[in-house]
This record gives C-alpha cells, structure tokens and sequence, in this order.
C-alpha cells in the first residue's frame, strides 16, 4: 500500500514562500503532479514534471512556482514564490508509481493580504 504523504503547507503573507513536499512511502515516481483547488472552484492542475524531467506550469504560477523532485525520485517539491491571495487553496500531489497514480491527502496553503 502506498500512501502519499504531502506537507508544508501553512499561512503566509503576500510576497511569501512556501515549499511543499509529497513523498510516496519511498516509492520511486516517474510523473509528479501538483494541483490545488480553491472554495467553490474546480481542482485545477498547477504544475508538472514528466519521467525525462520535462516541466509544464499554469499560466498563474508561471515564473513564481517550481516543480521538482530529488535525485532517488521518492519525494517531490514545488516551491512557491510571490504568493498572492489567489493562491490559497488546498495542494494536492498526484504521483505515478511503476504500477499506478497516487493521489496525496492534501495540505492548505492560506495567503493573507
């Protein structure tokens, strides 16, 4: 059973940070996906990084978010820069394992004006 284990999540201020983290019970992932969904707004893809490292980003994040994973391939990150109001929403990360896609549990991020 694989669980998928995303952190870092919190309440920051405008023109803050925030890592996030999603690790997968040691598991070696080839796709990692971040998503968020906001109150009353659909689940919306933020960020991508594909098994040859290819990365793909909403045209929100772009130039503010960065999607990457460690050298084992077991955990994943995306950082984020410049927060703004519109980005609170809880985070989910989606990884593929050798066998199948594991969705994490989710963390909040709150960004306050």
């Amino acid at each position: 059973q694989v669980r998928v284990v995303a952190s870092g999540g919190g309440l920051v201020q405008a023109g803050g940070s925030l890592r996030l983290s999603c690790a997968a019970s040691g598991r070696i992932f080839s796709i990692n996906k971040w998503y968020r969904q906001a109150p009353g707004k659909q689940r919306e893809l933020v960020a991508a990084l594909n098994s040859g490292g290819d990365t793909n980003y909403a045209d929100s994040v772009k130039g503010r978010f960065t999607i990457s994973r460690d050298n084992a391939k077991t955990t994943g990150y995306l950082q984020m820069n410049n927060l703004t109001p519109e980005d609170t929403a809880v985070y989910y990360c989606l990884v593929l394992t050798s066998d199948r896609y594991y969705w994490g549990q989710g963390t909040q991020v709150t960004v306050s004006s």
